[in-house]
């Protein structure tokens, strides 16, 4: 038996708003966290009245990461990292979803550098919208996991003394903003 969505959502297909959504991260450097994002990124959400008919597919521009510091994000562009060369993008595409009420367990494969693994996000619904900036309806997710980056073969994670200079997990949060037919 299929699960009905527990949130009144009209069915259709929601186009992801990048002035209003980011797609950030977070991971340990040295004795500390690096915070960055990504500025450059598509996607959509589908929504049925059955959550086997919900689906998300996202796309990210890898070289366009932002950490606030030009020589880390020219070197998290290089081969060393990303390697946005032979790898411009990172993609994301549903497999299933389930939860109910705001809380929900999104599904799917995640692709970087070549490398395609399958990840889980926690999401929490963050409403409807009946009338958006511009009459449209639009629709408030917010997604968090946790990936390592061992996984995907992006760069290496200690020096000698086994002294950690980039952490392996790296922790991905989205905020969410798409309109019904946009």
């Amino acid at each position: 038996m299929t699960a009905a969505l527990t949130v009144d959502v009209p069915a259709g297909t929601w186009t992801i708003d990048p002035a209003h959504s980011s797609v950030g991260f977070s991971v340990r450097h040295l004795m500390g966290r690096v915070r960055g994002r990504f500025e450059e990124f598509s996607g959509q959400v589908t929504t049925a009245e059955q959550a086997d008919g919900c689906t998300a597919t996202a796309t990210i521009a890898m070289a366009s990461v932002n950490t606030g510091n030009p020589m880390r994000d020219d070197d998290l562009r290089s081969a060393n990292f990303f390697d946005v060369a032979q790898f411009p993008d990172m993609t994301f595409e549903s497999t299933g979803l389930a939860g109910g009420d705001d809380q929900w367990e999104l599904r799917g494969r995640l692709t970087i550098r070549g490398v395609t693994r399958d990840v889980v996000l926690a999401v929490e619904f963050l409403g409807l919208d009946e009338t958006g900036l511009m009459g449209e309806q639009r629709i408030g997710l917010s997604a968090t996991t946790t990936i390592l980056r061992s996984d995907y073969g992006v760069g290496a994670t200690g020096l000698e003394g086994q002294k950690i200079v980039v952490g392996d997990k790296i922790t991905v949060q989205l905020d969410v903003q798409a309109a019904l037919g946009a």
